[in-house]
């Protein structure tokens, strides 16, 4: 089956690239380093050449791109985008005059919780949340198979959510946030301010705890604590049925998820227990669901 979508999901390092079939699958997939420290138009530059280079292979009828930061997503405006140095780019309007074929805009972490949704391990629930932790953390408050933005298009900073008041400071601009804790960043930044060895990711943190290393235990510990109260203000909040984690530490597979269910639970008292599970999408799932959201385009009969 021939793709009919084409799809960017633009991160600080990569460009991921994408073609999905009108079945909804995947076809192709690749990347591109961004290079952000060009500057911003350099970035945009490179993000229409490789929206070109796909539409050139594939002649798709419709375009989507997913973008980190604040964006704005009626009017298709990466409002910013601090790791791109993007502000307030209308950049809807540029892809699709660039391309001459409609375009969908989307937030990579929300068109990453469609992509679970319709394809991955949110499938078959109505209300989920969707939560990368990598080098920060975010979250797409899924309802029906759509994620809710809130009134001003900002729904969902679970990793800005203060856990431990008046502790370390954020990038922003608060103390005590999950994510000072929590991320993969700090993990492996909190190993090394304890242990002076640098170089250390929070992969290697797991597998150390894992193996009887104090330190890397303590650390652990303290990141699945301080998402455990995090994940236990939304579920108080939202009811999900369903929390679907994702990003690299999700890979660490049951010694970070049968702690994290324990403390989430112990943390619960009238509320329901979600189900905690890994997503099934990867890194692929901000990209997928860019290519979604540009089917949806079609579907509603919007004219190439």
């Amino acid at each position: 089956m021939s793709p009919t979508a084409i799809a960017l999901d633009v991160g600080g390092t990569y460009i991921k690239g994408a073609a999905v079939a009108e079945d909804g699958s995947l076809r192709h997939t690749e990347r591109w380093f961004t290079r952000a420290e060009r500057g911003p138009e350099a970035v945009l530059e490179t993000v229409l050449d490789c929206a070109a280079e796909l539409a050139g292979r594939f002649r798709p009828a419709a375009a989507g791109i997913a973008v980190p930061g604040i964006v704005d997503e009626p009017a298709g405006t990466a409002v910013l985008a601090a790791n791109l140095g993007w502000h307030d780019l209308p950049l809807r309007h540029w892809l699709s005059e660039h391309l001459g074929i409609p375009v969908a805009f989307g937030h990579d972490v929300r068109a990453g919780g469609i992509a679970e949704a319709r394809a991955g391990a949110g499938r078959g629930s109505r209300n989920f949340l969707f939560v990368p932790v990598g080098t920060g953390i975010a979250t797409a408050l899924m309802v029906d198979g759509r994620p809710l933005t809130g009134s001003h298009t900002r729904a969902g900073e679970l990793g800005h959510l203060v856990v431990r008041p008046g502790g370390e400071p954020c990038a922003c601009g608060g103390r005590g946030c999950v994510e000072t804790f929590a991320s993969a960043s700090a993990i492996a930044r909190r190993y090394t301010a304890a242990t002076g060895e640098r170089y250390v990711t929070a992969q290697q943190v797991a597998e150390r705890a894992a193996t009887g290393d104090r330190t890397a235990a303590a650390v652990w510990q303290e990141a699945v604590d301080a998402l455990a109260d995090g994940l236990a203000s939304a579920v108080t909040l939202l009811d999900p049925e369903r929390v679907v984690i994702g990003g690299g530490l999700a890979r660490a597979g049951e010694p970070y998820f049968a702690p994290l269910r324990e403390a989430l639970a112990a943390r619960l008292t009238f509320q329901a227990m979600p189900q905690l599970v890994p997503a099934e999408l990867g890194h692929e799932a901000g990209c997928y669901g860019a290519g979604l959201l540009a089917q949806d385009l079609l579907a509603a009969g919007v004219a190439p």
